[in-house]
């Protein structure tokens, strides 16, 4: 069955565009293109997408819209996943959109969209129930991170922090051992002493391990 999708963009042009390329990914069934957040929300209700794909700022207020929507489906329509689009790289909204879990939700910069394959894997990545997290959202973070004594970070070896930041990203164990070249059972040892270090717990569920990744990187407590 085709993955379907409600598009949020306000810019005409950029909606134009990212529904091209939808459109022309045969897995992909887009359902509803909507330019401000009311006819969004409306659209979730009247066509049940499986995945919202929005601005993370649209009228009326420009600021924080498809945040808000992503919280406000987690409580209506917890089935339903969110990937948010962002013009500039904010580790703040990217925390906020993840507080209160990160399955089945993504955020990623609209650059990315260039890359149909790229926007594809994330959309079917947040509809399995998994989670995705630009790169350079976790460089950020990452960079940020690292100015802290108190961090722990610094404890890491460049493996585990190589990792560490594929686990943010929402990469699976199996999906890692690939990217580096190293055994799932190797990845797996590596993940446990990056949570020792941190002393976020060695959960091997994927979305918990998310969270924690990015709230030790944005210097919260986990």
């Amino acid at each position: 069955m085709s993955l379907r999708v409600a598009l949020g963009e306000d810019s005409y042009l950029a909606r134009e565009g990212i529904s091209r390329a939808l459109e022309a990914d045969d897995d992909i069934e887009l359902v509803a293109t909507c330019a401000d957040y009311d006819s969004l929300r409306a659209a979730v209700g009247e066509t049940e997408p499986d995945v919202v794909l929005t601005d993370i700022r649209m009228p009326p207020s420009h600021t924080d819209e498809g945040i808000r929507l992503a919280e406000e489906l987690r409580e209506t329509h917890p089935g339903v996943g969110v990937v948010v689009l962002s013009q500039y790289a904010e580790p703040l909204y990217a925390m906020k959109l993840l507080e209160h879990g990160s399955d089945r939700r993504a955020y990623l910069l609209k650059e990315r969209v260039q890359d149909r394959s790229e926007l594809s894997r994330a959309l079917h990545e947040v509809a399995a129930g998994r989670s995705v997290v630009d790169a350079r959202i976790v460089e950020a973070l990452l960079h940020a991170r690292r100015t802290r004594e108190e961090s722990g970070l610094d404890t890491l070896t460049t493996r585990e922090q190589e990792i560490l930041a594929l686990i943010a990203e929402g990469w699976s164990n199996e999906a890692i051992a690939a990217r580096l070249v190293i055994t799932k059972r190797a990845v797996e040892r590596h993940i446990n002493a990056i949570f020792w270090k941190l002393e976020l717990g060695d959960s091997a569920d994927v979305s918990r391990r998310v969270k924690a990744a990015l709230l030790f990187l944005a210097g919260q407590d986990g």
